[in-house]
């Protein structure tokens, strides 16, 4: 898939074989059954004992597990409690990141938007956020939480708060053109697109 920012909303409408008309009705079931539902991939929860399982499954904490048995069997207790502390703080510290990781998780599924206007067979429609599919022309206003990335292919005065994003306390503006240059092009810098929950 190209870099959408690269490149022109008319290019963008072409690859996504799209027009500003939106989608048929059987071009969006097609879609659907193709890319499935605008979700987030729900975990069934925490599995703890996997969790702590794969802190010690990591080749450096099995070398220092090694090293600390050596030592206890050398008779070198002193070493074996500062190797053991050490794994330990370890998979402690590691724990608590992929929790937090899976509240993260939880918490930008929650921030997803149940409704949305899209345009479609040239009428605007509503319908649920999980039902967009790559393709939808998507029609914001004011106030309105940006319900899947996208391209945007038509701006008036648009500015977007993105602060959950990239950390910016202002909104950014945004337009249509594309941007040029060859280097990547850092995600707050991509003022053509719009990102999910912002």
């Amino acid at each position: 898939m190209p870099d959408f920012y690269r490149i022109s909303a008319e290019e963008t409408l072409e690859q996504l074989e799209t027009t500003r008309d939106g989608l048929s009705s059987t071009g969006v079931e097609q879609r659907r059954e193709k890319y499935g539902k605008n979700v987030l991939p729900k975990d069934e929860g925490v599995n703890w004992f996997k969790l702590v399982f794969s802190q010690f499954a990591e080749l450096m904490v099995i070398i220092l597990i090694i090293a600390a048995a050596i030592s206890f069997f050398l008779g070198d207790t002193k070493d074996v409690i500062v190797i053991m502390v050490i794994v330990v703080l370890n998979a402690a510290l590691g724990i608590y990141q992929e929790f937090k990781a899976e509240q993260s998780l939880a918490a930008l599924s929650a921030m997803q938007v149940p409704l949305v206007r899209v345009r479609r067979d040239g009428e605007i429609h509503q319908v649920d956020a999980e039902d967009l599919v790559p393709g939808d022309i998507v029609v914001l206003e004011e106030g309105d939480r940006i319900p899947a990335d996208g391209r945007l292919i038509e701006s008036i005065n648009l500015q977007v708060e993105e602060a959950a994003l990239t950390g910016e306390s202002q909104p950014v503006e945004k337009t249509i053109k594309s941007l040029e240059g060859t280097g990547d092009v850092a995600v707050a810098d991509r003022n053509n697109l719009v990102f999910m929950g912002t």
